[in-house]
């Protein structure tokens, strides 16, 4: 366990606040937003509102991780199935339930996402068979979310600073090197003119409406962070914690946009299913960034898989353990519970993702995100507005 922990960059190095930063930044930061796929879809695709729109998705995501985050701590709910019961009352036995409904479509959506992006893009470097490739991914996933939330906090610190360094490497030569064909983008894009493979037509409306349906899909995984919560000792933290949040956040997808422009209007953009390939393939140092781009994918695919694995399985474990009479109970068996309870998820997942159901998947997100509004965001705001603020 030592030997595990001294991999990674654990909270003695990196404060409580940063490291749940960073929980968040995993979280919603995966294989589909290190590939651009997912910026191509829910904000370049919508023309000229995709430099500013991020302003909102973010800030957004910032406001309500927060309030759930300060609720979970203050009532002491450190999994997402004793929030619920808490926050929605005595509508629980309704809504509690369709919150459960709601994780496991996120984890029939992100987490088989997560398996099958990291499993092909393994499979490409090094054409071992996909189901193996998708095997090694869950192997690390497995081991990573069954040690709990410190490990998990601790992974995710680590995998955020690899992630962000890939992301710099990437993008800051090619902004450099490209950046007249970025200025030439945006005054198409200023001009009405939609990139490659957009349906749309430039106007605001859908726009806006994109970059909200794009926070709805990830407010859900809000529910992973109150198991972080649990060490926290000061509300300040928090505050903290969401604040780095939205700067972290806000400026990896913003920099990751502006890269990106360079490369919207050129042949071949319609077809490609990793835009950031593109950019590197059109850029400088292809030889050295393609497989950087590759690695950002699959420890992408990593670090949201952990996550949502992670959520749920504190929330079963949580579960079998309130029903038992003694600490000492609890404590003897823990680590077998979660073993069991962490490989039944991961298999599942993996399972998911050997049906390649991609389309499924990506349909899978904008039901996320509806059911996200109907079982967190509405929710959220009455909680708000009926309380004042002041049960957090």
């Amino acid at each position: 366990m030592n030997d595990k922990k001294s991999l990674l960059i654990d909270k003695s190095r990196m404060s409580l606040a940063m490291g749940i930063v960073f929980v968040a930044f995993t979280t919603q930061f995966g294989g589909g937003f290190a590939s651009g796929a997912q910026i191509k879809q829910y904000f370049i695709n919508y023309g000229i509102y995709c430099l500013f729109l991020p302003v909102l998705s973010q800030g957004l995501y910032a406001l309500f991780f927060w309030y759930g985050m300060r609720y979970a701590y203050k009532h002491k709910t450190y999994d997402y199935r004793s929030f619920s019961d808490s926050l929605y009352g005595a509508t629980r036995s309704v809504m509690s339930n369709l919150f459960e409904v709601c994780y496991l479509i996120m984890i029939g959506t992100a987490s088989a996402a997560a398996f099958a992006t990291g499993g092909s893009t393994l499979n490409t470097l090094t054409n071992i068979p996909y189901w193996l490739c998708t095997l090694v991914i869950a192997v690390f996933i497995f081991f990573i979310a069954m040690y709990g939330t410190n490990v998990v906090r601790a992974a995710a610190s680590t995998l955020s600073v690899l992630i962000i360094i890939g992301l710099l490497l990437v993008l800051v030569p090619n902004i450099i090197v490209q950046a007249p064909a970025i200025t030439e983008a945006v005054s198409r894009m200023s001009a009405g003119e939609m990139v490659a493979a957009s349906n749309e037509t430039g106007a605001f409306g859908p726009a806006l409406w994109k970059a909200f349906l794009y926070f709805l899909f990830q407010l859900a995984s809000v529910s992973v962070m109150y198991q972080h919560m649990e060490p926290v000792t000061d509300e300040k933290q928090i505050n903290k914690a969401a604040v780095g949040m939205f700067i972290v956040n806000f400026f990896a997808m913003e920099i990751s946009i502006i890269g990106l422009l360079a490369v919207m209007y050129v042949a071949g953009m319609a077809e490609a299913t990793v835009p950031m390939l593109v950019l590197v393939q059109n850029g400088v140092g292809a030889a050295v960034l393609t497989p950087v781009i590759s690695l950002l994918i699959i420890l992408g695919a990593i670090s949201t898989g952990v996550n949502m694995i992670a959520g749920i399985v504190a929330r079963c474990v949580n579960a079998m353990e309130r029903r038992m009479s003694s600490e000492k109970d609890r404590q003897q068996g823990h680590m077998l519970r979660m073993s069991l309870t962490t490989i039944f998820f991961v298999a599942v997942a993996w399972g998911i993702a050997q049906f390649g159901l991609m389309a499924v998947v990506q349909k899978g997100y904008a039901y996320l995100g509806y059911a996200a509004l109907i079982t967190v965001f509405i929710p959220f705001v009455i909680h708000a507005i009926m309380t004042g603020m002041k049960d957090i």
